[in-house]
């Protein structure tokens, strides 16, 4: 259990969305740890390691060290693990793996293209934007037609369908929805806004069915005002996921910044031992 000091640290410090506790606790269902500037979330027999040090000084033998501790205290089966880099002794036991690169949209330098101002204000013709902190059963509509569209990876998919219990609990949350002229719901993002230098895009998606051009670009501009409101100094957008994706992030200014590394790791209590043993061996 974190204490109170120690959540203002993080937020304090904070600078990837997963070291955001009002945003990893509802959608894990684990409990916030923090040991050796590592932050980790864990439940039952697994354990989320965020392996980005809130110092910003990362070291292997520091991760190394402290998923071995963690490991000794917690004995998972199952780990999943994201750092800028996994070292080597960490990747013999690396069951799946993934790498790609967080986006940033620096505000104090933000310039936004004619074109895309031009976008905008066409799609403000045709919609309204509202701010709210819930999850409506319009927005669970929208949600269900997106991922049947897209049918996006299991992660993905579990972190849209938690976005209802997440957004409740979470007071720091804004949801900005875009409804047509016939107050129908086309397209929505969910904020979070708890760290102190950055706003983080947690999720974002559009209707087919009630379809307007450029409602994505609006949501985004209109994102843009929200965190200067809240003086913050960037946006955190997340993954680059796809070349689709990367490029909408890229029109308006966003880049790559921070290296981003996924294992995942299935063990039983003996491989576990022979990891830590190859892990103190290097120490």
């Amino acid at each position: 259990m974190l204490s109170s000091e120690e959540e203002k640290y993080i937020l304090s410090k904070a600078y990837i969305p997963e070291h955001i506790i009002n945003l990893m606790v509802p959608i894990s269902k684990g409990e916030p740890e923090l040991v050796n500037d590592y932050l980790y979330f864990s439940k039952d027999e697994w354990v989320i390691f965020v392996g980005y040090p809130l110092c910003l000084d990362f070291k292997t033998k520091d991760l190394e060290k402290t998923i071995s501790d963690v490991m000794k205290r917690k004995q998972p089966k199952y780990i999943w693990l994201i750092s800028s880099e996994i070292p080597e002794s960490l990747s013999l036991l690396c069951r799946k793996r993934e790498g790609d690169y967080y986006y940033k949209l620096q505000l104090s330098s933000l310039i936004i293209k004619r074109d895309l101002a031009q976008q905008v204000k066409k799609a403000s013709r045709d919609l309204t934007i509202e701010r709210g902190q819930g999850i409506s059963e319009e927005h669970i509509e929208l949600i269900s037609e997106f991922l049947k569209r897209e049918n996006p990876s299991p992660l993905i998919r579990e972190l849209f369908l938690s976005m209802q219990e997440y957004v409740k609990q979470s007071k720091t949350a804004i949801v900005l929805s875009a409804f047509n002229k016939n107050n129908e719901l086309t397209a929505f993002y969910v904020i979070e806004l708890a760290a102190r230098e950055f706003a983080t895009y947690v999720v974002g998606c559009y209707s087919k069915k009630n379809y307007i051009p450029h409602a994505s670009d609006f949501l985004f501009y209109e994102m843009i005002n929200l965190a200067k409101e809240y003086n913050k100094s960037y946006i955190h957008l997340g993954l680059g996921v796809n070349e689709g994706i990367r490029r909408f992030k890229e029109k308006w200014g966003a880049v790559p910044f921070l290296r981003y590394e996924f294992c995942e790791y299935i063990t039983g209590y003996n491989n576990i031992l022979e990891m830590l043993k190859s892990f103190e061996s290097k120490l």
